[in-house]
């Protein structure tokens, strides 16, 4: 079992930043990626940001040159700095993590971006 926990959403004004955390427990090893979803009302769940355990990072191309994933290893953390917000970045976003065969996902953490 691999248990994911958010924090660090809240409001914050366009053209802002947030950082949020995702702290994983359990049986972390051989996780081979964790990624960040955002989920806004009426929307479908989408990819945010992708890293893997080689250090590799995706992004969508809705975020791209605004938000960065990194990990801080020895505390099992990982991190969504979000900078130039924009109120289509409003939604819920979701921690989640794959380790065969298995999806795990966090509760999620809610971030609105006021105009």
């Amino acid at each position: 079992q691999v248990r994911l926990v958010e924090s660090g959403g809240g409001l914050v004004q366009a053209g802002g930043s947030l950082t949020l955390s995702c702290t994983a427990s359990g049986s972390i090893f051989a996780i081979s990626a964790v990624d960040w979803y955002r989920q806004a009302p009426g929307n479908q769940r989408e990819l945010v940001a992708t890293l893997t355990t080689d250090g590799s990072t995706n992004y969508g191309d809705s975020v791209k040159g605004r938000f960065t994933i990194s990990r801080e290893n020895g505390r099992n953390l990982v991190y969504l700095q979000m900078n130039s917000l924009k109120p289509e970045d409003t939604g819920v976003y979701y921690c989640h993590a794959f380790r065969s065969p298995r999806h795990y996902w966090g509760q999620g953490t809610q971030v609105t971006v006021s105009s």
